[in-house]
């Protein structure tokens, strides 16, 4: 077991961990340092009761790869997300909507059961509430902010520990703090570590909707002049009809004006943009609209801190590679802890932090650098450029090798835990 500080009114309870951010990829984190017996104290904004309701469909919503599926299954919680509601999807279909360039993608070409599962992100939390409840070794604050994080300052046997002032006065220490608040994460400003920022004068359209067609375990995404629409399958019928979430990307300007119509009048226009390949919408959830800004942090490591998902990174929602590069993030920096404790090495030692940094900086970065690429491309509206690209989407959907190549990255880096993680 870890070092274990007892808490008491005179002192500050003492962690090895610290989460501040207890969603999908600071849960993920908690849970797989749990597992090895380290402390972990963790610190979520809002209220981290129970969010999922069978009879509402949330509209914010991951595409989990085959990586991410098995971390969870490995970690003993994917039967309590099917539980709940999953969707895999078999196929990906993806065209230009300014031409006639499409590349179609299925799992039996790997020989893989599915591509990936379509989650709702308030099914992936409340399994990880419900796998956090369970261990006595993590302490969760609910509905509890951050105000002040200290500098690192030595601390035996620890190395540094760090000290975390909540908004309730109270204070904790940590030998390792990790920054898992979101893209706009005060605790990395708290820090002073800065972001390259990439603005996409994009913003995302998101709700569920129901259509006429079956999506038949399909995602599907048209690249339109004015940003990407994607079509995620969900499991179920209703009666009005078969049901997707949608991502729609577009121009600030054209977003503004999407949020703007009525609920008939967006029925259209989705399923015009869609090119009618699923008929018409019979029915509109509520929407939400968010910015979409890249953003890389300039360093993801400080003496005893750490960043993870969004906190580190943000990438266009495009490929639906935001969360599963986060719960990359969680595996890795677990990993690297855990062997720095068996090997009697403090686990803030900047060495330690630092290998986690070399291990994801170079691939989120380039993740990034692609998705800033795509958009560009698929945006530009010159008549060579609209040529190549479409010429592009065909000859990869005739070259069988190279399909299969494309559809293994998109499967994931399957991280390979040690056995003190897994249920």
């Amino acid at each position: 077991m870890m070092h274990d500080v007892k808490e008491s009114p005179l002192t500050a309870p003492r962690y090895d961990v610290a989460i501040v951010g207890g969603g999908m990829v600071g849960g993920t984190l908690a849970v797989l340092l749990g597992r090895q017996g380290f402390r972990v104290a963790v610190i979520e904004a809002s209220d981290m009761s129970p969010r999922w309701q069978p009879a509402c469909v949330d509209a914010r919503v991951s595409a989990l790869t085959e990586a991410s599926r098995q971390l969870f299954e490995t970690l003993g919680l994917w039967p309590h997300m099917v539980a709940r509601r999953v969707t895999p999807y078999t196929q990906m279909t993806v065209w230009d909507g300014a031409g006639s360039g499409e590349i179609h993608f299925d799992a039996e070409d790997v020989m893989a059961p599915a591509l990936g599962h379509i989650v709702e992100n308030s099914v992936i939390t409340d399994a990880l509430c419900e796998a956090l409840q369970q261990q006595d070794n993590i302490r969760c604050w609910s509905s509890t902010q951050v105000t002040q994080v200290s500098e690192a300052r030595p601390a035996a046997p620890y190395g540094t520990v760090r000290t975390l002032t909540l908004n309730d006065g109270r204070t904790l220490e940590a030998a390792v703090v990790v920054a898992a608040d979101g893209a706009r994460s005060p605790l990395r400003r708290m820090a002073g570590i800065g972001t390259k920022t990439w603005d996409t004068h994009q913003q995302a359209v998101v709700t569920v909707v129901t259509h006429e067609r079956a999506h038949q375990q399909q995602a599907q995404q048209v690249f339109l002049p004015t940003g990407p629409l994607a079509f995620l399958p969900l499991e179920g019928e209703r009666a009005e009809g078969h049901r997707s979430s949608i991502v729609w990307s577009a121009d600030t300007a054209e977003a503004e004006r999407l949020m703007a119509l009525e609920e008939a009048d967006f029925a259209v226009a989705l399923a015009d943009a869609f090119e009618q390949r699923l008929g018409s919408i019979t029915s509109v959830g509520k929407r939400a609209v968010f910015p979409l800004v890249q953003r890389h942090a300039a360093q993801y490591v400080q003496p005893s801190l750490a960043l993870v998902g969004d906190a580190a990174h943000g990438i266009h929602p495009l490929a639906g590679q935001g969360a599963n590069l986060g719960f990359l993030d969680a595996a890795v920096l677990a990993e690297e802890l855990g062997r720095a404790h068996r090997q009697g090495a403090p686990i803030s030692d900047q060495r330690v932090l630092a290998r986690y940094e070399r291990r994801r900086r170079m691939d989120n970065a380039t993740m990034l650098k692609a998705m800033e690429a795509f958009c560009r491309g698929f945006g530009e509206q010159n008549i060579w450029v609209k040529w190549a690209r479409n010429a592009g989407l065909r000859a990869v959907d005739r070259c069988a090798p190279l399909k299969r190549f494309f559809i293994r990255q998109a499967l994931g880096d399957r991280p390979d835990l040690p056995e003190t993680m897994k249920a």
